[in-house]
């Protein structure tokens, strides 16, 4: 009697078993379909906005548009930074300086890139040690960072200029203001010099430093800033994770090195595997059409920096750049007017 109640009981476990495997594939499958609409839903609508994000988001506005920009002044024609430079690109017909700036122990804002004067003017000191009126004059030869084994001789403009005399030379000019250190009285006169001249409407700053960024913005958010090198991962990490385009922005200028351009300034053969493989990387990652379509489409404007030769400056072009930093502001000129006169 026992033996059969326990087989009779087995027989039901095992009909019970049965009956529940097809709801158990049905809910299996209505969690799979759920999974897929949500993940093609998602994709799709990434799409959509990427290619449209006016739908979200409100255009920045342009106060001005920069296609040629001269790295330094144009850091090739003249000696780097120096009104020399500056008035020369003005009138080859720049949109935009590029410049950088530190503050002297008389707290006077300087246009000089480096820190330490030694590179340029052969002088061991930091230009934070000295007043304005003892800073040496830039040396009669300068090497040309983004040039293979390149140096520029100037004139006889060797003095090192104060941001103001910028201002007061070219008051319709953008210029482009690279803050070089974490120095809160150096960001504050920068702020101030800006708006004596009447300037938010034509300036742009930062630094790759994202602390630096966030006190210009603090200080003076109506002046537009750049993207630090961790807000341009982090970008660079929401493109391809799809959730750029629900991603509101404050910055309205990326300023990104063309990545390609360093088997140019060094020798392939020489470089190790490993920095060929990140370089590589690096560009297939940034030279992105779709991500410079999409933020030019809500009004960031996209500057590749610093390109020297027509090959270079024609890709940046066609991945669709807003603008194209160069040292040589007469040659990028003159590739401008070739491509105009191609187009017409």
């Amino acid at each position: 009697m026992n033996c059969s109640l326990n087989a009779e009981g087995i027989r039901l476990c095992q009909n019970v078993l049965h009956e529940k495997e097809p709801f158990q594939r049905t809910g299996e499958m209505c969690a799979a379909i759920y999974v897929l609409s949500t993940v093609t839903g998602y994709v799709l609508t990434s799409a959509l906005l990427l290619k449209c994000p006016s739908l979200l988001h409100r255009r920045k506005r342009e106060t001005f548009r920069s296609r040629h920009i001269s790295h330094r002044g144009g850091a090739g024609e003249n000696l780097e930074n120096t009104m020399a430079a500056f008035r020369h690109a003005v009138k080859v017909g720049t949109d935009m300086l590029e410049l950088d700036c530190h503050l002297t122990k008389d707290e006077q804002v300087v246009v000089s890139h480096d820190s330490h004067l030694k590179r340029a003017t052969g002088i061991s000191a930091y230009i934070s040690q000295l007043t304005y009126a003892e800073l040496p004059p830039y040396l009669c030869k300068l090497d040309v960072t983004f040039q293979k084994e390149c140096f520029c001789e100037g004139g006889e403009d060797k003095r090192i200029p104060l941001l103001k005399d910028v201002f007061e030379a070219f008051p319709k000019t953008p210029v482009n203001i690279d803050i070089k250190v974490n120095n809160d009285t150096l960001i504050k006169k920068v702020s101030e010099l800006v708006m004596q001249y009447d300037r938010e409407h034509l300036t742009v700053w930062g630094n790759a430093n994202n602390l630096i960024v966030q006190k210009c913005y603090k200080e003076n958010p109506r002046i537009p800033i750049l993207f630090s090198l961790k807000r341009v991962l982090l970008l660079v990490g929401l493109f391809y994770t799809g959730l750029l385009p629900f991603v509101p922005l404050k910055e309205q200028f990326l300023e990104i090195p063309m990545p390609s351009i360093m088997t140019k300034l060094k020798d392939p053969a020489r470089m190790p595997r490993s920095q060929r493989l990140i370089t590589w990387l690096a560009d297939t990652l940034l030279m992105r059409k779709a991500l410079f379509d999409h933020l030019t489409a809500r009004g960031i404007q996209v500057y590749v920096w610093v390109l020297n030769d027509e090959e270079d400056f024609k890709r940046a072009f066609d991945l669709g750049a807003t603008g194209v930093m160069t040292d040589y502001p007469t040659k990028l000129k003159e590739f401008m007017d070739k491509q105009i006169t191609k187009s017409t």
